[in-house]
């Protein structure tokens, strides 16, 4: 995946693509600090994970700039959010995140939200990165209680 990222941004800076150019390299950026952090190349879950991390923030930001009514860098932010969101792998539907957290309390015989701890790092596990952590909780929260 960064190296399809990496051949994206070349061709960015080919077509005079700034804002893709400058997003782009900024994901390859980060996906090279956490692979010296780590001491090793990336493998494809830990590079999603490093984007995910990266829409995150963007997400985070967008909230920020709204409330501060700074609509040229929400805009900025939300294409920036749009490059990233391009090479992440699509996102489970709310029935299938059901279907994944129902499996996972009947595996861990959880019955009550004191258990939320034991079924929230499976669900995610075998979400493998496609599922909305927020989406998720609130769905264990609504199961368990």
């Amino acid at each position: 995946m960064l190296k399809k990222i990496e051949k994206d941004m070349m061709q960015a800076l080919k077509n005079k693509e700034k804002e893709k150019a400058g997003a782009l390299r900024l994901l390859i950026s980060r996906c090279k600090n956490k692979s010296i952090e780590l001491g090793h190349e990336l493998s494809e879950q830990e590079v999603i994970k490093v984007l995910q991390t990266a829409a995150k923030q963007h997400k985070e930001s967008i909230k920020m700039y709204k409330k501060g009514n700074r609509d040229d860098l929400v805009s900025l932010e939300m294409k920036e959010l749009n490059f990233v969101e391009n090479y992440l792998p699509s996102m489970m539907n709310i029935d299938e995140v059901r279907a994944i957290i129902i499996e996972v309390i009947n595996e861990v015989g959880a019955s009550q939200m004191s258990d939320f701890g034991k079924v929230m790092p499976k669900v995610m596990k075998k979400g493998a990165g496609k599922i909305d952590g927020n989406i998720a909780q609130s769905i264990v929260k609504e199961l368990l209680s």
